[in-house]
């Protein structure tokens, strides 16, 4: 008989509310990316509501476990051997219960344990059979816990005490039994004693071996024991205890997902303190360097006043009068080599730039490598029970490798000569713009002659007044001093020029490397940050459930009371 027809109006409210909760449950369990195999037993369990009251007989093979629900049935409804005959799920009907029998846990047919381990948590009472002669073995005790986990009520049935010589081993047997599934289960389940061979014989022309088969206590329970108050009770709280057992071991997940995450997060924040400082870093270390390149300058002007201090005097008028003397002059002991010098400076900051910006993408491909290495180690090593992991962890390989493969790209992609001279000439192109309007790209060396040889043109202006020898003490020193100013105006707008250039060309190159790295960087950010902030509200509503789902079961003891 379906449960939503023997139910009355408050238990019809909370079989309606558990749909309710077990289904939002179900729905955060795929918004986790939780498989449709591992999100099965829930919606089985939920489906299970409206039919019978579920049985469910395990054990391992030749325990007895067909032989037992025979005695049970009173007729060979299950076929009997000592080698694993159940080799699938068999259901059969006994009054207004539902008994399945089970392949063996220990069977050599994997797909035999497989198929039990799929059936339990379906069931509304798990009924576990063991042998007398081989009571509570270890595969008896894995399996248990798996049963545990589901939360199930457990009745335990120790099968084929007609071995035993008499009642002393019955109660070391019992015993023995119920002290380790006491300490496994948390609690003593119930235990029964029965010889399914002797109950079966009974039932068949041999009433006197009723007595010792031990079979009357057990179905004495299962018949008034399990009414149908009871009956309803573990009906409602089966899908609890697999819902439970879900959020539970998916909120486990969870937590180690969120912990992954945290080693993400200090690795992207470690990438952009990194980046942020290394930004900071190299324009720190740009003004001292441009500095250099100032100087050349400074010292051009300083020899240029020298210049016109031992030239620009009455005792040299004669020389003055030779204009391209004096230009001569002017170029080879006030320039000098300052263009060179201007140019090679220029290269060196080209190629300082260059090699650290190399340098932070190594530092950057180190840090991925090992990222990577971590996460290598770490798919490797998943449990069966963490498959629902694995596209979660290969998404973040995934990006990690591929971050890592760009930067990687990066390195091995430079060519540091042909970056530092495409450099220098993005910075030599935009001095000789912002320095010659219309005259063209014409060169470092060709700029600063220009604008530096213009003062000492003009200083020969003076050569008409030197021949009025009575102004000539006067004129001379004033025609220099302003040669000296025009010099120092004409340099310092040459300096000013120059470093404004020098500033955006090299600016806009570190800007577009650190570009690149928070552009590399960016995919592999941003699936962190999503999915940390998924699973955050994903642990929030699981906790939220499992809340609810405590306070539903409280509700449904209260109501069997």
């Amino acid at each position: 008989m379906p449960l939503n027809a023997i139910l009355n109006a408050r238990e019809q409210a909370l079989l309606r509310e558990e749909r309710r909760i077990l289904n939002d449950l179900r729905s955060a369990l795929v918004r986790l990316g939780i498989s449709d195999e591992n999100i099965a037993p829930l919606e089985q369990a939920i489906d299970q509501l409206d039919d019978l009251f579920l049985l469910v007989v395990v054990g391992e093979f030749n325990a007895g476990k067909s032989a037992f629900i025979n005695a049970l049935a009173g007729e060979p409804l299950m076929e009997e051997g000592v080698t694993p005959t159940t080799a699938r799920v068999t259901p059969v009907r006994w009054e207004d219960i539902l008994i399945v029998d089970t392949p063996g846990t220990n069977a050599v047919i994997r797909e035999h344990e497989q198929l039990t381990a799929e059936y339990v948590p379906r069931a509304d009472l798990v009924l576990f059979v063991t042998s007398a002669d081989r009571p509570f073995t270890e595969t008896e005790r894995v399996f248990l816990e798996q049963i545990r986990d589901w939360g199930k009520k457990i009745i335990i049935v120790i099968n084929k005490v007609d071995i035993l010589a008499g009642d002393r081993e019955r109660a070391d047997v019992r015993a023995y039994v119920s002290d380790n599934a006491r300490r496994l289960l948390g609690v003593t389940p119930e235990i029964f004693l029965v010889s399914a061979r002797s109950a079966s014989r009974a039932k068949h022309g041999e009433p006197h071996l009723w007595q010792e088969s031990g079979f009357e206590p057990l179905e004495q329970y299962v018949r008034t024991t399990l009414d149908q108050a009871s009956r309803t009770k573990l009906k409602l709280l089966n899908p609890i205890g697999v819902g439970a057992a879900l959020a539970d071991r998916y909120a486990k997940v969870v937590r180690e997902r969120l912990q992954l995450l945290e080693e993400d997060f200090r690795l992207l924040d470690d990438v952009e303190r990194q980046r942020v400082a290394y930004k900071a870093d190299l324009t720190k270390q740009f003004e001292s360097r441009i500095a250099a390149v100032d100087n050349v300058l400074l010292e051009m002007e300083r020899r240029g006043h020298e210049y016109f201090d031992d030239t620009m005097r009455i005792g040299r008028v004669f020389d003055l009068l030779n204009r391209s003397r004096v230009q001569e002059g002017f170029e080879r002991q006030v320039i000098a080599d300052a263009p060179q010098q201007i140019e090679r400076r220029v290269n060196e900051l080209a190629d300082w730039l260059v090699e650290s910006d190399f340098q932070q993408w190594q530092r950057v491909v180190g840090h991925l490598g090992e990222r990577r290495r971590e996460f290598r180690g770490r798919i490797l090593g998943l449990s069966a029970d963490e498959a629902d992991a694995r596209p979660f962890h290969q998404e973040r390989r995934r990006l990690v490798e591929a971050v890592s493969a760009a930067a990687q790209r990066v390195v091995d992609s430079y060519d540091r000569r042909r970056e530092a001279s495409a450099l220098a000439d993005g910075a030599r192109n935009a001095v000789a713009a912002a320095a010659a309007a219309g005259a063209g790209a014409v060169g470092l060396g060709t700029i600063v002659t220009i604008a530096a040889t213009t003062a000492a043109a003009d200083a020969t202006g003076i050569i008409l007044a030197s021949v009025i020898a009575a102004l000539g003490f006067f004129v001379i020193p004033a025609k220099r001093s302003r040669a000296k100013a025009e010099m120092r105006a004409k340099i310092a707008a040459v300096r000013e020029r120059l470093s404004r250039a020098l500033h955006d060309q090299f600016s806009a190159a570190i800007g577009r490397s650190s570009e690149r790295l928070a552009d590399a960087i960016a995919p592999y950010s941003r699936f962190i940050r999503g999915e940390a902030e998924m699973l955050r509200e994903t642990q929030a509503r699981m906790k939220d459930l499992d809340a609810q789902l405590a306070s539903l079961r409280q509700q449904i003891d209260a109501l069997a009371a």
